[in-house]
């Protein structure tokens, strides 16, 4: 199949030739093989959603059940599972979000730390200056996002202000800075659009909200493990970010929430619960928040929902978040070069930015038939995900994804389309 941009490859066989030629030259290819069914035909196209299990978690998980809660039963909270949450978000902070120790834990779900940190950000905010009742969010946050900021307000007596956007493109600095004003107190944003995969300047954005008094809470949840992110040196002042897309933790798996330093005594948490006390075993009358991050807890950590990350944690070390982001970019630029090439001729458009440096790690393919050709790969054992509006969404996992199983899955697509349209 031919296609009218001279840049972009001609024929099938150019294609796998390309495919062939960078999966040779990619200096992570062998992070591949510590995955488990990597090496199976099946093409998994959503990373981004849950990410494949490192096969060293595999035995982690067996070990832990084996000696550590099974030899050591109560005994292991002592010995190591109440500084877990704390560990392993200094690990996050170090390798994946640029932040210093001491302001990265892992915890509840996204949503309720979300709940937490925008609620105590409000809070704090309105309590300082009663005028501040706005929270800022975009139509196309995701809908997390968008519904627990509503209840906040209402819980709060506070007040969504909404951001239209472009739903291929995202929030754009000029409409961020035309919503802020002496009204808002919190400003919640995505990092990559999780329909678009559209990558916000959010150090830019940061230093918008802060010169209109307010406070910004990033959702991290799919740059985390993908896209570099620099908490410290952008100013963040919270941040939460899930662990089971490109940190590989598994389903379900703790969320992390970082609050910067200079925040962190000042904010009062919502959901007081025990593990958030300056004594955890003291299990006194009144509550008294501990110093630090621990204040951010509430209820018993989930340690079994902990460990498998930790191994991709250390494969995100090892080969560097700028590398993995590298990775990803030379991915997504092969995907769209193959969709217009493969898909173009069909109807399908690139949902996405196409400049690498406003997307992050996922591709949106847009075609009508969307719905129907997703259905109809997943028994075909290529697995893309679908999101309204007619959006095929290919997420493209750095460590874990060839060249050669991106043509592959794309082929399936462009198959599957020409057939169901």
């Amino acid at each position: 199949m031919t296609t009218t941009d001279p840049g972009a490859p001609g024929t099938t066989a150019d294609l796998e030739a390309e495919a062939s030629a960078l999966d040779a030259a990619d200096p992570l290819r062998h992070h591949r093989d510590a995955f488990v069914g990597a090496e199976s035909s099946l093409v998994y196209f959503d990373g981004n959603s849950l990410g494949r299990p490192p096969r060293a978690s595999v035995d982690r998980l067996a070990a832990f059940a084996r000696d550590e809660w099974g030899g050591r039963l109560i005994r292991g909270w002592d010995e190591s599972w109440m500084k877990l949450p704390f560990e392993i978000g200094d690990t996050i902070g170090r390798a994946v979000i640029g932040a210093a120790p001491g302001q990265t834990v892992v915890g509840d779900s996204t949503t309720v730390l979300l709940y937490k940190l925008v609620r105590a950000a409000f809070d704090a905010q309105h309590a300082a200056d009663p005028a501040r009742v706005d929270i800022i969010v975009d139509r196309d946050n995701f809908p997390t996002d968008r519904y627990l900021v509503d209840g906040i307000a209402r819980e709060r007596g506070g007040r969504v202000r909404w951001i239209d956007v472009d739903l291929a493109a995202g929030v754009t600095s000029d409409a961020l800075r035309a919503a802020v004003g002496p009204t808002t107190a919190v400003v919640l944003l995505s990092h990559v659009a999780y329909r678009s995969g559209y990558l916000a300047d959010a150090a830019a954005f940061t230093e918008i909200i802060h010169e209109a008094g307010a406070l910004a809470v990033w959702d991290l949840c799919h740059s985390a493990g993908s896209v570099p992110v620099h908490a410290d040196a952008w100013g963040f002042d919270l941040a939460v970010g899930c662990t089971y897309k490109y940190l590989n933790g598994g389903p379900g798996s703790p969320a992390f929430a970082y609050v910067a330093a200079r925040h962190q005594d000042a904010l009062a948490q919502p959901i007081q619960g025990w593990m958030g006390t300056a004594d955890v075993f003291a299990m006194g009358p009144e509550y008294r928040p501990a110093d630090g991050m621990r204040r951010f807890l509430s209820g018993t950590p989930p340690i079994v929902g902990m460990l498998a990350m930790q191994d991709t944690l250390a494969l995100i070390e090892e080969a560097g978040i700028d590398a993995i982001r590298a990775k990803s970019v030379a991915l997504t630029d092969f995907a769209v070069r193959v969709s217009d090439a493969l898909l173009g001729p069909l109807g399908v458009s690139v949902a996405s930015p196409r400049d690498a440096a406003a997307r992050g790690g996922h591709v949106t393919l847009s075609h009508p038939a969307m719905r129907a050709v997703t259905a109809r790969l997943w028994t075909e054992d290529v697995i893309p995900d679908y999101r309204d509006p007619e959006g095929l969404r290919i997420g493209l996992s750095p460590l874990s994804t060839s060249f050669a199983e991106t043509l592959a899955g794309l082929r399936a697509v462009r198959d599957a389309v020409a057939e169901l349209d």
